[in-house]
């Protein structure tokens, strides 16, 4: 059974399950933030589907981000229901990569947020970063 949370209560419950897992970078544990069938557009060329290639793509950054942490902000909220709700926003990450250098970044952020084995879960996932300009090809 899922915790009964209210939709922010429950977006910020995920948000702290991903941020404990990237304390440390543990690719396992991010992964376990996602639903079996979760869809991911990361930093990295590629589409994600599943749990297990999500693991895959946080294990791509082994070695290279020792430490990471997101904060998301500015989130509109879509309710879908019994299955779930839309996260719509942006997030501020921060990460510590190898050698002691300190990133900061500011991304688009769309999640789809869904009940799963007793938890809320991110079955959708997708950064980008904010346009320059419009996309009118010009």
């Amino acid at each position: 059974m899922t915790p009964p949370l209210s939709a922010q209560d429950a977006l910020t419950a995920v948000q702290q399950a991903w941020n404990a897992a990237a304390r440390h970078w543990d690719a396992q544990a991010l992964a376990d933030a996602y639903t079996a069938d979760a869809l991911f557009f990361g930093g990295r060329p590629g589409h994600f589907v599943g749990q297990a290639a999500i693991r895959d793509y946080f294990a791509s950054y082994e070695g290279e981000i020792l430490s990471g942490q997101m904060r998301l902000t500015d989130q509109h909220i879509l309710p879908l229901g019994a299955n779930g709700f839309m996260a719509q926003g942006y997030v501020d990450f921060t990460f510590v990569l190898q050698g002691g250098m300190h990133t900061r970044s500011r991304v688009r952020s769309t999640l789809l947020l869904a009940p799963q084995g007793g938890a809320w879960k991110i079955r959708q996932h997708h950064f980008s970063a904010p346009p320059l300009a419009p996309p009118l090809g010009r």
